[in-house]
């Protein structure tokens, strides 16, 4: 059944990390069986309750699945394999479009902000006990959340977006649970979910957001949570209409228990409005991050939601980080208030960038999609093989198994760097790696 491959151990905690180092290692391959628990326990000499606790902590932490009287088998897709590391390497003379990444050139100086911030913070330094928000930070972002829709409720601050999912996640879901995502969908989320010993549910994602009948389809298949990117999703650049939020919000209304998460990715890089789902369920959260608009290293988002779901939040970050730093918090606060960003003029940057390249493809006949945000989704029938051809082409975009679950195969491409006149080559390349040829289509 294991091959080569022997399970050692004597306590729980031995017999997981056992079969945890093997998986990381691959000598136990993704869907390969363990043995059952008695059997196990007979080879080893041990309690068979001391199997099953090893292998409930091996499901709690993604690593295997249980399915009854078939046993336990490796996860086809465990948390050990993070979908970041799915990448291709960019040599020298190839143009890199596969990061994800802001134009830095868009982002605004940081060290006047964080000068004063500083300069603040030595006339009033936050100690241990202190408000673990900046008050300044949470009026503006209470602020602008108000303007765009978002429901009354507590602020809280994180350290990034894939951080403050965690937080909400675990503050409601239990090991085993279900959570509807996108699919495709971001990569740090589909690797987050099984990393807390959760499960993925998949559902589809058009020009306008995910699809209200697969949402339904999750959510009655019993699926506990669902969170959904509001604006310039990654990777497909789909930003919620306000006919979509409308059908969703129906969909929701019928199973009101679900914990509802929203992303809005797009923060002040998109000037498309937002269409909240917030408020329609018991529990929900809305998320905002500054690394899009401001840099990545910033490494703050801001949070609110419902009253419970925040108390839980908070109350558990107070037992570990305690809080994010008030420097860094003043610092965005006064990022924020200056207008340091020009969304506007951002937004069209970006949008430039990216109907240069759709238009450019469209005229090759390459189908493609791209309607907010840093990114343009193209499928394509063999991602591999296109992968590779574009390398040879001098271009390297990011494959699309980083982002998918059961979704057709495809790649993405970053635009946020790429100049105007480049789009014709670019789209030339992906016509040729598709086998369209290159050119404008004379169809």
């Amino acid at each position: 059944m294991l091959g080569e491959y022997r399970i050692t151990g004597r306590g729980a905690a031995e017999i997981s990390a056992s079969v945890e180092r093997a998986v990381g290692a691959g000598r136990l391959e993704p869907g390969q069986a363990l043995p059952p628990m008695r059997e196990l326990a007979e080879r080893l000499g041990v309690n068979p309750n001391t199997v099953a606790a090893a292998y409930r902590t091996l499901r709690e932490r993604g690593v295997i699945e249980t399915a009854g009287r078939r046993g336990s088998r490796v996860r086809a897709k465990p948390a050990t394999t993070g979908r970041d590391f799915i990448r291709v390497e960019v040599t020298e003379g190839v143009r890199d479009v596969s990061e994800g990444n802001p134009d830095p050139a868009l982002l605004p100086p940081l060290g006047p902000a964080f000068a004063a911030a500083a300069a603040e913070g030595d006339r009033r330094p936050v100690l241990y006990g202190q408000e673990p928000v900046e008050p300044a930070l949470a009026r503006l972002a209470r602020a602008d959340m108000d303007a765009d829709g978002v429901p009354e409720g507590p602020v809280a601050v994180a350290s990034g977006s894939l951080d403050a999912l965690e937080r909400v996640l675990a503050a409601h879901l239990r090991p085993g649970d279900v959570v509807a995502v996108e699919d495709p969908g971001w990569g740090g989320l589909l690797d987050l979910v099984p990393a807390l010993g959760l499960r993925t549910a998949a559902v589809g994602v058009d020009e306008e957001g995910p699809r209200p009948d697969e949402v339904r389809r999750a959510l009655a298949a019993g699926a506990r949570a669902l969170v959904v990117t509001d604006r310039a999703q990654n990777p497909t650049g789909a930003a919620l209409s306000a006919a979509r939020a409308r059908a969703l919000r129906r969909v929701l209304r019928e199973h009101p228990q679900t914990l509802l998460i929203e992303d809005d990715h797009g923060h002040r890089i998109v000037d498309l409005p937002l269409h909240p789902l917030a408020g329609t369920t018991h529990h929900w959260a809305f998320v905002r991050s500054a690394a899009k608009a401001y840099g990545p290293d910033l490494r703050l988002a801001v949070l609110t939601g419902d009253g419970v779901t925040l108390d839980r939040v908070r109350g558990r970050q107070r037992l570990g980080p305690g809080w994010v730093s008030r420097v860094t918090q003043r610092a965005v606060a006064r990022l924020w208030a200056d207008g340091a960003v020009d969304t506007a003029a951002v937004a069209r940057a970006y949008g430039a960038r990216r109907n240069a390249l759709l238009e450019a493809l469209a005229e090759r006949g390459v189908e493609a999609h791209g309607r907010s945000g840093l990114n343009v989704w193209v499928p394509v029938p063999d991602e591999t093989g296109a992968v590779a051809r574009l390398l040879q082409s001098g271009w390297a975009v990011a494959p699309g198994a980083r982002f998918r679950v059961a979704a057709p195969p495809g790649v993405r491409i970053t635009v946020s760097t790429l100049a105007e006149e480049e789009a014709g080559a670019l789209a030339d390349a992906v016509a040729s790696a598709l086998g369209r040829g290159a050119g404008p289509s004379r169809a």
